[in-house]
């Protein structure tokens, strides 16, 4: 670890490689929380690399429990959270939306970082167990469309940084982390960034990793498309700017996606999208989400389109009787 911090102090990065072996050797327990705490704030003060974070990703790939779903052509959408915004489970609720409307999505998540109700606190609250049997999860998504893989019974490192990340009180290198360890390793994907600098990395390091993905970032610094300013999408194959009407949609307030100020009323507004009885609002704002994840899927369809196929989803009551299967086979 001394020669690590000595090249961090240097002002110099760390490679691939060399993430990996520390990622590694802290699972194992072989530094202390002092010398993983520096490591993370001298990481933290250059800003952390693509192939710091791939490194760390490698790792925690590595020693995490792998779910072969191989044979299956799905999709995961999550944000990086610790935007702060305390938003409605905006990405949990599309993910329906997009498996209402007949992709095959396979949702990692967790619980609450910085808002009162993460993926998998609305879960729960409908009862939903979280299971790393392959065999459930097959059938969650060969009946219902969709799997839930809660990030805790996978990604095992993480437990071993937990308590310094805890004490440090500061985002790191670890907070970007989440998303790009989905145990499945999906096919393709629809990550949130906080912001353009987010967006770059996440770009760069899926470019690297060669999946087919979809970026977004809002421009008023929510890790989705908020709808509350412009947004720009990035994939593998454009990268564009658009604004609500683009998608022949209306800018929104903040207040009209803020999740409340606790996990029941999170719940409630998730509930009152599926069954129908939400605002123009929040129903806006799952639509633009759900319509990127389908453009990352299939690439020919004009966000036109895109939003067609999200809205069929919800208004014909696909999307609400996904999620109610879903439940019934992960109760």
């Amino acid at each position: 670890m001394k020669n690590y911090l000595e090249k961090l102090v240097a002002g110099k990065e760390l490679d691939r490689k060399e993430t990996y072996e520390i990622m590694l050797n802290i699972t194992q327990e072989k530094y202390n929380v002092q010398q993983i705490a520096a490591l993370l704030m001298g990481i933290q003060m250059h800003g952390v690399s693509v192939d710091e974070l791939l490194g760390f990703r490698d790792a925690l790939l590595e020693t995490g429990k792998r779910v072969d779903l191989d044979d299956y052509d799905t999709l995961d959408i999550v944000g990086t959270g610790g935007d702060c915004k305390n938003t409605f489970n905006i990405s949990t609720c599309s993910a329906f939306v997009i498996a209402g409307a007949g992709y095959k999505v396979t949702k990692h998540g967790n619980g609450a970082s910085t808002s009162v109700s993460g993926a998998s606190t609305v879960l729960q609250g409908h009862g939903v167990k979280f299971t790393d049997d392959t065999d459930t999860l097959r059938r969650s998504l060969d009946e219902a469309g969709i799997c839930y893989l809660h990030a805790p019974l996978f990604a095992y490192g993480m437990k071993f940084v937990g308590p310094t990340r805890k004490a440090l009180q500061v985002p790191t290198c670890f907070n970007l982390l989440g998303p790009l360890v989905n145990p499945c390793r999906p096919k393709n994907s629809l990550h949130g960034t906080a912001n353009q600098s987010q967006m770059r990395l996440y770009t760069n390091i899926h470019q690297k990793i060669g999946d087919n993905f979809g970026v977004v970032t809002s421009y008023d610094g929510y890790d989705e498309i908020s709808l509350t300013s412009g947004f720009k999408f990035s994939t593998n194959v454009f990268e564009k700017v658009y604004t609500p009407k683009d998608m022949g949609l209306n800018y929104v307030k903040p207040k009209d996606i803020y999740g409340g100020d606790t996990a029941e009323d999170a719940k409630k507004i998730f509930d009152s999208v599926l069954e129908g009885t939400c605002t123009e609002a929040q129903k806006s704002v799952i639509l633009a989400n759900a319509a990127c994840g389908i453009s990352v899927m299939d690439y020919n369809k004009s966000i036109d389109e895109s939003i067609a196929e999200a809205r069929e989803s919800l208004d014909s009551g696909r999307a609400l009787a996904t999620f109610k299967k879903f439940v019934e086979i992960n109760s």
